[in-house]
């Protein structure tokens, strides 16, 4: 797969991204050459505007660190749905709903750059293949590692579990804190939003459903 200038088919894979794992020490840059400099260039003219003094000993690094940041942050972009899943997947005649719930998450909203964060709920019912239940929240992390709405990345996470899976259904719920409205505009430190995308018998049947609402909002049994 080969898209240099962004986005490529549903998976989203993107080849001018680096790398998929950084050292936060690591004085490399991680973004290849001019790539790197641009936008450390573009960091500090933002200081600038801000009034502040990008040559000072506090900010001197702040534009590699910001780009070493955001291309850590955005690193689902260079990820593909066969690379999270890789050899992963099982032949088994399971037939009952499988859960991995409690899945955190950290995203950027794409209207403000801001963080949002918060847990998902992945469930489906098999249809001769399970997962291993490591790739579930390998797939939230690389969809969630975009620049993101809540809930474009409900839909991506259950549109990639049917990609993967062709299940009888999938389920998926999340839910986060947005400091896009924490932190400025309506300041509401509590409000929390909840989103869900439902596939196939989740969707049809009203018993699977109200299972997988119970099982994702009920309490948590472990710790």
């Amino acid at each position: 797969m080969s898209n240099t200038k962004g986005v490529e088919s549903a998976r989203g894979v993107r080849s001018d991204v680096l790398p998929h794992t950084m050292d936060d020490d690591d004085e490399r840059q991680a973004l290849p050459g001019a790539a790197a400099a641009e936008f450390e260039a573009l960091v500090r003219r933002q200081l600038e505007l801000l009034g502040e003094e990008p040559d000072r000993e506090g900010l001197v690094k702040t534009p590699l660190r910001v780009t070493k940041s955001l291309a850590w942050l955005t690193r689902g972009y260079g990820m593909s749905l066969d690379d999270v899943v890789g050899d992963g997947l099982f032949e088994e005649q399971h037939d009952n709903m499988v859960m991995v719930r409690d899945i955190e998450l950290y995203s950027l909203c794409e209207h403000h750059l801001l963080p949002f964060f918060g847990r998902a709920h992945v469930a489906y019912i098999p249809n001769g293949k399970i997962v291993g239940l490591s790739k579930l929240p390998r797939i939230v992390d690389m969809f969630a590692r975009r620049l993101q709405v809540q809930e474009r990345l409900t839909s991506d996470i259950a549109d990639a579990v049917c990609e993967v899976l062709r299940p009888h259904g999938v389920g998926v719920v999340i839910e986060a804190y947005h400091l896009c409205m924490m932190m400025r505009g309506v300041e509401k430190q509590n409000s929390k939003t909840i989103t869900s995308a439902l596939t196939g018998v989740f969707r049809d049947d009203a018993r699977t459903r109200e299972e997988f609402l119970r099982l994702a909002h009920g309490p948590a049994s472990l710790g």
